[in-house]
């Protein structure tokens, strides 16, 4: 692979190229850890909260969540409003949050357990003692994402 950088002072923003014979796994690879860097630029989110806006950290963030159309950012203080769409957060957070069901992302660096049901039901514990629950669905996905279980 051949590497080359140019600075030019007139450029508004930087540019990434890439130049390749074939699209193959090495490009994905270069290609998603190019978005995960941009990504990972984005250290605050906008909330809403009684006609203000609040720049919340990332890392303050227990869950994102869908309810009556709309997206809350739960933090300590509040639950915030966000006027993203829930899988452009997925997107864009997908380093630091996961989906465990439908209408929920957690922060991974939140969960201070899970606890398996006796009747295949899964609730996540998190830091905050907000318990939400995990469907069958995204189950496997959290595990690998976490790290745990026999998948691995």
């Amino acid at each position: 692979m051949k590497i080359q950088l140019t600075i030019n002072s007139a450029l508004e923003e930087t540019e990434v190229h890439i130049y390749a014979k074939v699209y193959n796994e090495q490009i994905e690879q270069l290609m998603k850890q190019l978005q995960a860097s941009q990504t990972t630029q984005a250290k605050v989110l906008d909330g809403y909260y009684q006609q203000e806006i609040h720049l919340l950290k990332i890392t303050d963030i227990f869950s994102i969540y869908a309810e009556d159309a709309k997206i809350y950012l739960q933090t300590n203080e509040h639950e915030f409003e966000s006027k993203r769409k829930l899988y452009e957060l997925e997107t864009q957070l997908v380093k630091d949050f996961v989906r465990v069901n439908k209408s929920t992302l957690v922060n991974i660096h939140k969960i201070a357990s899970i606890q398996m049901g006796k009747i295949g039901t899964t609730q996540l514990l998190l830091e905050n003692d907000t318990s939400i629950p995990v469907s069958r669905k995204y189950l496997k996905e959290l595990k690998r994402y976490l790290g745990i279980g026999r998948d691995l």
